[in-house]
This record gives structure tokens, sequence and C-alpha cells, in this order.
């Protein structure tokens, strides 16, 4: 009997001292990779469409402050497109612009989990979260012409290199405001699974290239890939062309946005801290 004594006292012994180097473990934040895909939103697609998903490739750092609240540091690239032959529109069927563009972002973020999260206890290895921060990111789009590859940004396609309603050249630098939901599992003390989607407000109307008014063709050279690729309605009908002088071309009082959903994989920084007596 005393023998059966000793053994449940020195088993309870061995898992109180498992049990509290268990918890003495902490994540200090993470390191991880993501991939999913994007599209986007703007004067092409104007009713939130999925129809053309591209691929989206990240790598990020995350500071946890707590169990609750962490700050990311992230780099995503994206590939965007869309081409006005995938609307029901007979408008932009006619129109027949297209895109793409390849989307370099860096943003910094603030995320919030709304239960409890901690790798190192089994009882708090999922959570649900939202993030919230600001980006800068990177964008050129392009387009082909027989075949060509064209970067429509030195064309001036709505007119920018003649000053056409006083407009100039557009950047290639932009800022975005990603919003992001996601949930978050702990598959083992020091991996993750997660799961996001992150929508991204911009400050620009250029990611497609199309925001204005048509310029005209007077406003180009004949023939040349400028002049082709800002009025692509003579692909579709050469009698009932769309590009004449200041003829909407956009909608230029509403930014482009683009989103992300990516699944992720991240691996635990953690430090050990000697629990207290309680």
């Amino acid at each position: 009997m005393n023998r059966i004594f000793i053994l449940f006292a020195f088993v309870f012994l061995l898992s109180g001292t498992a049990s509290a180097q268990y918890q003495g473990y902490t994540q200090e934040g993470e390191v991880g990779i993501t991939a999913g895909v994007g599209t986007y939103f703007g004067d092409l697609n104007n009713r939130a469409d999925l129809k053309r998903l591209k691929p989206s490739l990240g790598i990020f750092f995350r500071k946890q402050f707590g169990n609750y609240i962490g700050v990311r540091l992230s780099g995503n690239y994206t590939r965007l497109g869309y081409s006005d032959q995938l609307s029901n529109v007979d408008f932009q069927k006619q129109r027949n612009l297209s895109f793409n563009t390849d989307i370099y972002e860096v943003a910094l973020k603030g995320d919030f989990n709304f239960f409890r999260f901690d790798p190192m206890d089994l009882r708090y290895q999922f959570t649900p979260y939202v993030s919230l921060g600001i980006g800068v990111f990177t964008y050129d789009p392009f387009a082909y012409l027989g075949g060509e590859k064209y970067f429509l940004r030195p064309l001036g396609t709505e007119g920018q290199n003649v000053g056409f309603n006083g407009k100039k050249p557009y950047g290639t630098t932009a800022i975005s405001i990603p919003f992001g939901v996601g949930v978050k599992y702990a598959l083992s003390q020091k991996m993750n699974l997660s799961f996001e989607v992150s929508h991204r407000f911009t400050n620009t109307d250029y990611i497609d290239d199309v925001s204005g008014q048509y310029a005209g063709i007077a406003n180009f050279t004949p023939n040349s890939p400028a002049a082709l690729l800002q009025d692509r309605s003579y692909e579709i009908d050469p009698n009932k062309p769309l590009g004449v002088q200041g003829f909407q071309r956009g909608f230029e009082k509403q930014k482009d946005q683009f989103i992300t959903a990516q699944v992720g994989l991240s691996f635990n920084i953690s430090s050990y801290r000697c629990p207290t007596a309680n």
C-alpha cells in the first residue's frame, strides 16, 4: 500500500514539474509565410466579381504584447488583373479595356485576438482575429497588344502626357489601408496555421490605368501603341468607337481597391520565464 502511495506521489510530482515548465514558456512573436489569391475592385471590376483570381504570396513578423494584441510587419506580392470582357454590362464589353499589374506591398498592422491565444497552453490554441494597418505598395499596369506587352503609365492613355484636362502622369507608388479578418490555430507549441482575408483601401484610381475621360484620338500619334490602347472599342465594333474626347472612360471619384485571401504557416518565437508560486 505504501509503495502505491509513493508511486502516485512521484507521478503527481513529475506532472506538477512538467506543468510548471510548460507554463513557463511565453510566446514572444511569430515569423511566417503566406500564400493564396488576390483580386481587384475598380473601374473594370465595379461589381466585386471574383472571376479573375491571381496568386498572392507574403512573409511576416509579428511581435506579441500579451495573448490578445500583436503588431505585424508584412511584405506581400500580388498579381492583379481584369478585363472588360468578363463584365455583363454592354458598355464595358464595348469599351474592351484590360490590364495586369504586379503589386509589391509593405505594411504595418495591429492584430487583435478575440480569444486568448497561447500556443504553449492546450486550452488556448484557437482564436479569430482582426487586423488594421497602413501600407505602401508599388504598381505598374500593363496590357498586351498584338502579342506584345506594353506598360500603360508611360503611354498616358488618358492624355496625361499632353496635359489633357490638367492631368499629369500618375506615380507607381500608393498608400494602402489593409483591414483583415482571420482565424488562427496552434498546430503545436512551435507552429501555427492561419487563414486571413484582407481588404485594401487605396489612395489611387490608376491600379487599372482607368480613371476619367477619353482624351480623344487627336491627342495621340496615329496608330501608335498609346492611340491603340487608350480606346480599344474598335476591336469590338470599328463603326462605334467610344473614345470621343471628353466621353466617360472610368469613374474617377472612386479609388481602386484589392483583396487577398491567404493561408499562413508561422513559427513561434518563445522565451522561458520562471513560473510564480501561485
